[in-house]
């Protein structure tokens, strides 16, 4: 059986044109011989208005109510596709999350995929052409539903791929991985190919064309993953296994990310198991803390910096208060008027001088850094959100991540 997996976001979506446009082109697939399996996101705002809707019953709505609400999304857009699809002769048929037994942890809103029944999808196979399949939602053991979080449809889609053995295809607004934004990045070029690992660092650093645990999940079972364009023919980018080439680009990739808080306590007890409890304590409320930064004032004071999801700021604030660490000389400086920039490469493994140079493109264009971190392939540093486009324009000059025409094949 030639299965291929196709994944459509919201943009894609969007109205019940672009969902008959989607039909026409998924039915040209089935005419060459491919059995589609279809993971849709709600249709274009369907998820924020569900969410706008909830705040407007309850500050503080059951978690579970609102996997509840928000599977409603899917629903909606699963249905109208497969009735686009008989209208044109297609032999369709919808599942939600629940209906094909997608089974995950018991963490409503950020839910973890932990069984799909594939002989279910190899049997409705059999008497249709197309399943389409809601994406973002599934069910946990006490057959509630669940929701998995930001890019849940995409880590649907590679899932699904990955019990079938089957090609993935995500299909958005943009027509593949670009070196940057292109519109913070204007000359961005377009990646032709690009690893797992440097595509996962650049996701889990700000790059919203797919989600890091779709990413993740794709290198774990070696699923190639196509990203490209719902309605343009240009060809897209290719997320796969690949030798490094001998002399591999210093640089692959830059992006950055306004959506983080950077928090400063002063005044802390300098004992190394202080840090330790702190960001235990934080750990145990699953609040992701990103970059840190330590600075020892004199023997019995220090200060620390780092940063966490700005969606985390009053939850992070009250447990900081809440911690034994805290004292009456303590004092917390918020600061969400920040943006982490980052670039991505797997020639840093075995160039030197990225740092020094990333530091020098800053400090000759007297753009201020406040905090720094590094992995083997990446540098991420924070400074001022204002300066955010500055210095993503300033890199790709340094490290010629723009060119006028032609893409750049990783």
């Amino acid at each position: 059986m030639n299965i291929l997996v196709q994944k459509y976001g919201g943009t894609s979506v969007g109205s019940l044109e672009k969902i008959k446009e989607i039909g026409n082109k998924i039915k040209k697939k089935t005419e060459e011989g491919y059995k589609i399996l279809v993971v849709l996101s709600a249709m274009g705002s369907a998820t924020n208005d569900l969410i706008t809707l909830a705040r407007g019953i309850s500050d503080k709505p059951s978690p579970r109510e609102m996997d509840m609400l928000l599977a409603t999304g899917e629903q909606t857009s699963i249905s109208l596709l497969t009735m686009a699809l008989i209208d044109q002769g297609c032999r369709a048929i919808s599942y939600t999350g629940y209906q094909l037994g997608i089974e995950t942890t018991a963490l409503h809103q950020n839910a973890k995929i932990k069984k799909i029944d594939q002989q279910k999808i190899l049997t409705a196979f059999e008497d249709h052409e197309v399943i389409v399949v809601a994406g973002f939602q599934g069910i946990n053991e006490q057959r509630d539903y669940t929701t998995l979080g930001r890019g849940g449809s995409d880590t649907s889609a590679v899932a699904l791929a990955c019990i079938l053995e089957a090609r993935c295809e995500i299909y958005t607004d943009v027509e593949g991985i670009f070196t940057g934004d292109p519109r913070k990045l204007p000359k961005a070029r377009k990646i032709n190919r690009i690893g797992y690992q440097e595509m996962m660092e650049l996701s889990s650093l700000g790059a919203g064309v797919i989600h890091p645990r779709a990413v993740e999940l794709a290198g774990k079972y070696g699923i190639p993953v196509y990203v490209a364009s719902t309605f343009s023919n240009s060809p897209g980018t290719m997320i796969e296994d690949k030798e490094e080439k001998m002399e591999e680009a210093v640089i692959t990739g830059i992006t950055s990310s306004l959506e983080d808080v950077q928090i400063t306590i002063h005044h802390l007890d300098p004992r190394i198991d202080h840090l330790y409890n702190l960001f235990s304590h934080l750990g145990k409320e699953n609040i992701n803390v990103d970059m840190i930064s330590q600075m020892v004032v004199n023997e019995d004071l220090m200060n620390v910096s780092f940063t966490l999801p700005k969606a985390d700021k009053e939850k992070g604030r009250k447990l900081i208060e809440q911690w034994e660490g805290v004292n009456p000389h303590t004092k917390m400086d918020f600061n969400e008027d920040i943006a982490k920039i980052s670039v991505v490469g797997l020639g840093m493994r075995s160039h030197s001088g990225v740092a020094a140079k990333v530091f020098q493109t800053m400090a000759k264009n007297h753009i201020p850094i406040k905090m720094v971190t590094t992995s083997e392939i990446s540098i991420s540093w924070v400074v001022e959100a204002r300066y955010e486009k500055e210095a993503i324009r300033r890199i790709g000059e340094a490290f010629s991540l723009e060119e006028d025409n032609g893409e750049m094949d990783r």
